[in-house]
């Protein structure tokens, strides 16, 4: 019979023993050592199904094919975009990924998108060398036009979003902002310049405290407070 030694969202160190028996499976930051399950590194313990694995509290982005991502144009070139997207490496967005539209050889491509200029996508392929490239089709991918760019830890971004959703549809009914997540961390907001400032202190808010329990409820009594 397997026994779980850990609490869902507790901070666990390297070493930390998690659960005991062969009923749970080690997930991502554990291992197994005999019949224990033990963190590899420092993050709140979570279980998923039968896997215990750890939600890293600090990290730099690893881009991963199928990631949404925000970026911003850092050059054109002549057969597409290059895109600065919150990691150590550059991504590329070419002609045929970039629209819907057929555009032509030779074609002034900043009329598309501009340096400066920031997008949603979608990440396709991660070379060996780290070669990153992009697509704009797709559901929700788009230029992202006005608003602000905030930038948060990209592990955190999973507990800004929330389960199903639930933590950023709150943030957006209560701040009557558009709010858009990228996986690598940059978070783009639209909304009234008050309303803006209000979602980034939330988020900023969650990022800070996403090892507390029960922190969806204190997020909602902030946010009520903050707009009553």
């Amino acid at each position: 019979m397997g026994k779980l030694i850990i609490k869902e969202k507790e901070v666990v160190v390297p070493g930390d023993d998690l659960a005991e028996g062969m009923d749970y499976l080690p997930g991502n930051g554990t291992y197994r050592d005999g019949e224990k399950i033990v963190a590899s590194k420092l993050g709140l313990a979570s279980v998923d199904g039968r896997a215990v694995k750890i939600i890293a509290l600090s990290g730099q982005y690893s881009p991963k094919r199928g990631d949404t991502v925000i970026g911003k144009v850092i050059d054109v070139t002549i057969n597409g975009w290059r895109f600065e997207i919150n990691c150590a490496y550059s991504s590329m967005l070419s002609m045929k990924d970039a629209t819907s539209q057929f555009i032509q050889r030779g074609a002034d491509l900043t009329q598309y998108y501009n340096i400066g200029e920031w997008v949603t996508a979608t990440i396709t392929n991660v070379t060996s060398q780290k070669l990153i490239d992009l697509t704009m089709k797709g559901p929700g991918l788009r230029k992202l036009v006005g608003g602000r760019i905030i930038k948060v830890s990209p592990s955190k971004v999973p507990r800004i979003i929330g389960k199903m959703g639930s933590m950023v549809t709150m943030i957006k009914t209560q701040t009557n902002c558009r709010i858009t997540v990228g996986q690598n961390g940059l978070i783009w907001l639209q909304g009234e310049p008050k309303d803006e400032i209000l979602a980034a202190e939330t988020i900023k808010k969650i990022e800070s405290e996403s090892h507390i329990s029960g922190l969806t409820e204190k997020i909602e009594a902030f946010l009520k407070q903050k707009t009553k």
